[in-house]
């Protein structure tokens, strides 16, 4: 399949070509280029050639995955016989790096203006609430905000950069990036995200990546648990007692939910924690009361682009999520909530509430620190 570079793209007649995205769902949730329609080829062929075959002959077709390699997978299939195909040059990755290049120095301003302004209500006022509620920022707090990446840290960044402008605690700020052993591309795209919203991050490296790269079983999971520890430690030598972690609403009730049908354990994913093994430190999720559509309306509306995993695992799946849990089982979850609000719409803040509702007499086992409890022994 030929190439096409992104700044050949740019250069094409409007209406002159079809973009079509091949990542898989969870992926495309991150983000897709402007105008770009989706095939998933992996999951769904019939209904990706029902797509390539509704598209007028005298168009190109330009397909884009993550990073450029998948697209030259599907040469050859019967759908293309005929058509004008290319391949994106650098996949979804390679447009949103070319596409930073090419922006001016106005995107911090309105990425701050549109929190103050539009995404007042639906994203700082319950990141607020929740740090009032929760009591996530005290005076004299040194807090290590942690950047993945993606656009819940990076919007976390920003919303702690406007609360401490309202100077009603005082607090300071050291935004933490972990490189566990990116690809160059990926750390740069992290680089000029940062520099773009006007975040000073601290970067420091790990070999984390090469450490999980020949663990068949859940790596995802000891990946996310080895990044948390660095991301302590690196914290407490700048001096901090808490790190920031970017989980929203939806990552709780998914957890409360996966808990239930994949764990057979009721637990929740708290606001804020006592590190075990860090003596002294705190974990805070100061967007535990923002709902993700609310994020990704922020993102979309200052033309943002980010990474769902930086990790260079991505170059051949969808990896995993911030906690460690694989995307696919994450996105089945969130699927069953979406369909079940379909006919209850208070679903969600039910859940949500059932962790703050739970009645002791009628749980038959339960545990509290480390010792288990049963309802026989005061029956």
């Amino acid at each position: 399949m030929k190439e096409i570079t992104c700044e050949e793209l740019k250069k094409l007649e409007p209406g002159s070509f079809e973009l079509i995205d091949i990542r898989d769902e969870g992926l495309r949730a991150y983000g897709m280029i402007g105008g770009a329609i989706f095939a998933d080829f992996e999951n769904d062929e019939e209904g990706a050639n029902r797509v390539i075959a509704e598209i007028p002959e005298n168009k190109k077709l330009i397909l884009y995955c993550e990073v450029g390699r998948k697209t030259h997978w599907l040469e050859g299939r019967p759908c293309f016989e005929g058509r004008d195909c290319y391949s994106l040059a650098g996949g979804y990755i390679g447009y949103v790096r070319s596409s930073l290049a090419d922006e001016g120095d106005d995107k911090q301003h309105k990425a701050e203006e549109s929190i103050r302004k539009k995404f007042h209500k639906p994203i700082f006022t319950p990141f607020a609430k929740a740090c009032k509620t929760y009591k996530l920022i005290e005076e004299g707090d040194r807090i290590a905000v942690c950047i993945s990446g993606g656009k819940d840290s990076m919007l976390m960044a920003k919303l702690f950069q406007e609360i401490q402008r309202h100077r009603q605690c005082n607090f300071e700020l050291k935004f933490l990036v972990m490189d566990p052993g990116y690809n160059e591309d990926n750390r740069r795209l992290i680089e000029s995200n940062a520099k773009a919203l006007g975040i000073p991050v601290t970067i420091f490296e790990s070999d984390i990546f090469d450490a999980v790269d020949t663990i068949e079983k859940n790596p995802c999971y000891l990946c996310a648990r080895m990044r948390r520890g660095y991301l302590y430690s690196k914290a407490r030598e700048l001096g901090c007692n808490k790190i920031a972690l970017g989980h929203h609403y939806d990552d709780v009730i998914e957890t409360i939910l996966m808990g239930m049908l994949q764990g057979a354990q009721i637990q929740t994913m708290m606001p804020k924690l006592h590190s075990t093994n860090f003596e002294g430190m705190e974990l805070i999720r100061p967007l535990y009361l923002v709902r993700e559509s609310d994020i990704c309306a922020w993102r979309d509306y200052n033309n943002l682009h980010f990474l769902q995993c930086a990790c260079h695992f991505t170059e051949i799946c969808s990896t995993c999520h911030e906690d460690g849990t694989t995307s696919s089982k994450r996105l089945e979850t969130k699927k069953l909530i979406a369909e079940l609000k379909k006919t209850n719409p208070f679903v969600e803040s039910n859940i949500f509430r059932s962790m703050e509702n739970v009645n002791i007499d009628t749980v038959i086992e339960y545990k509290q620190n480390g010792v288990r409890h049963n309802f026989l022994d005061n029956y």
